[in-house]
């Protein structure tokens, strides 16, 4: 993970919740269309939310420690929502070098409250790496606790 750049974090978790939303698509298929299996639904959800949780942290970080403004974080964060935007969201701003290769906060002091959280993440990659797994696990316990969403 210490070798792991941001634009190299946000590329793979931005293809993982891409490919998430196709086996998501694809389960819905089957659910709906032959209405043979809700399988890939089950499954396909469930990985699908994972991804999608950890995608939005990705955001979070990665914007935290490049800089970015509010209306790109949120941008990045609605690009979760239709299928595959976050592989366009991802092209697009390495396009517009929206990336470094490499952290900022690992040799910058942090500025406020959310970029010393972003710099640990950072400076401590395998800590960083268990704090996230930690969140997603627990925000994706939460949203199964509220229930999915109405269809």
């Amino acid at each position: 993970m210490s070798g792991m750049s941001p634009k190299r974090l946000f590329r793979v978790v931005a293809v993982a919740e891409a490919i998430t939303w196709a086996l998501l698509l694809t389960g819905m298929f089957f659910k709906y269309v032959p209405e043979t299996t809700e399988l890939g639904v089950r499954i396909g959800g469930m990985l699908h939310g994972v991804v999608f949780v950890a995608y939005c942290l990705t955001v979070l970080v990665v914007g935290v420690d490049q800089k970015w403004r509010a209306g790109r974080i949120l941008l990045g964060l609605l690009s979760a929502v239709p299928p595959f935007f976050t592989v366009w969201f991802d092209l697009a701003g390495e396009k517009r070098g929206f990336f470094a290769d490499s952290w900022r906060l690992r040799s910058e002091s942090p500025s406020g409250p959310l970029e010393k959280v972003a710099a640990w993440l950072v400076r401590k990659p395998l800590q960083g790496l268990v704090a996230g797994v930690v969140a997603v696990i627990v925000l994706t316990g939460v949203a199964l606790v509220v229930g999915p969403p109405a269809s």
